[in-house]
């Protein structure tokens, strides 16, 4: 099992930044695929980006253009850019880690848009 620890939410303004991290255990980071997933209170939970071994990213329609995800596998860390953060942006975000046969989800951290 894959051990996952996320960093870097808190509250932020409108239009402002965050960068979300997520720093996995073991050592075949390389080959898993990275994810960030959100969940807002009383709504599913979403796919906001993905990450494959390849580097190839997939990104969900509401934050296209705005968040970016990358990865660092000297680190085992995954990142997530939050650009022009809006409220609907709040939500629970979770690192999820897939591939090798297992999956695994980081324990989730608050992002909160608000003036």
């Amino acid at each position: 099992q894959v051990q996952l620890v996320e960093s870097g939410g808190g509250l932020v303004q409108p239009g402002g930044s965050l960068r979300l991290s997520c720093v996995a255990s073991g050592s075949l980071f390389s080959n898993y695929t990275m994810a960030w997933h959100r969940q807002a209170p009383g709504k599913e939970r979403e796919l906001v980006a993905a990450i494959f071994s390849s580097r190839f990213t997939v990104y969900g329609a509401s934050v296209k253009g705005r968040f970016s995800i990358s990865r660092d596998n000297g680190k085992n860390t995954v990142y997530l850019q939050m650009n022009n953060l809006k409220p609907e942006d709040t939500a629970v975000y979770y690192c999820n880690s897939g591939g090798l046969g297992t999956v695994s989800w980081g324990q989730g951290i608050q992002v909160t848009v608000s003036s």
